[in-house]
């Protein structure tokens, strides 16, 4: 009995960097490996994990940068399923589909949830944090994206270009032409019953906003403005002038192109 219960404890994990495996040390890499069933017999779960070793533990007593990808999308996911450990889904992700799984906005989430084979709650937490680093990483070093062009309103509007709704939003700017927030602020076709100038001037007066940039998107892709494009502008502007508040140029944006509202600005 006794000589059993000691095999037991020699074949438990001693940590998540050590393993002993007939009677030796095994090392492991930097970061632990966590595989899915089909790979190896043990699936590393949290709670096998010294509490040092978990990663939102990890993540408090060390900082995010000490965390591996896989561990920072477990975080983000929280739990697993009734058919995998979190961090056997994260792992899994990472392995089979690499980082496009947190920057490809094409797709669907319902193809994601199907395709992985994943709850789509899942799916979404996996989107929405891909979405916020996207956004993010176009920031320029101090935080802030300038506008200065419409060649730069269509770099920093990257993600609505191919939208299949028509979507208006405003990109609000300080005195240096930094935005300073960034608004969706209808979505549909762009009309005067859909746009009033308070929409757009509100988020202005709430952010003390020095100025506002405004652009949408034509699903046809056609960037040529409208007729209605140029009128809600030119209502737009003068409520502007009667605010204080620029209104220095109108977007339209596509897949191929782009092309500024023509108005009194």
């Amino acid at each position: 009995m006794a000589s059993q219960t000691s095999i037991k404890k020699e074949n438990k994990i001693v940590s998540p960097y050590v393993q002993l495996e007939h009677g030796d040390l095994v090392m492991f890499d930097d970061q632990p490996i966590y595989k899915t069933q089909k790979h190896q017999s043990h699936i590393y779960k949290v709670k096998d994990l010294p509490d040092e070793a978990k990663p939102r533990e990890k993540m408090i007593q060390s900082g995010s940068a000490s965390l591996s990808l896989v561990e920072l999308l477990a975080i983000v996911l929280g739990t697993g399923t009734k058919k995998e450990d979190v961090l056997s889904i994260a792992s899994r992700l990472i392995q089979e589909y690499g980082t496009s799984i947190l920057s490809d906005s094409k797709r669907s989430v319902s193809d994601i949830s199907h395709q992985l084979d994943i709850p789509e709650t899942k799916v979404c937490q996996i989107v929405a944090v891909g979405e916020i680093g996207k956004r993010l990483f176009s920031k320029n070093i101090n935080g802030l994206a300038t506008i200065r062009t419409p060649e730069d309103v269509y770099e920093y509007t990257k993600d609505m270009h191919s939208l299949p709704k028509e979507q208006l939003r405003g990109l609000y700017l300080d005195t240096h032409h930094r935005v300073i927030h960034d608004e969706v602020l209808s979505i549909g076709t762009i009309n005067a019953s859909m746009v009033h100038p308070r929409e757009v001037f509100k988020p202005a007066i709430e952010y003390s906003a020095a100025a506002v940039v405004l652009v949408h998107n034509h699903p046809s892709g056609i960037s040529t403005p409208s007729l209605s494009d140029i009128s809600i502008t030119e209502q737009i502007v003068q409520a502007g002038k009667v605010l204080g508040i620029s209104v220095l140029d109108h977007v339209v944006v596509t897949r191929g192109g782009f092309a500024s509202v023509p108005a009194s600005y």
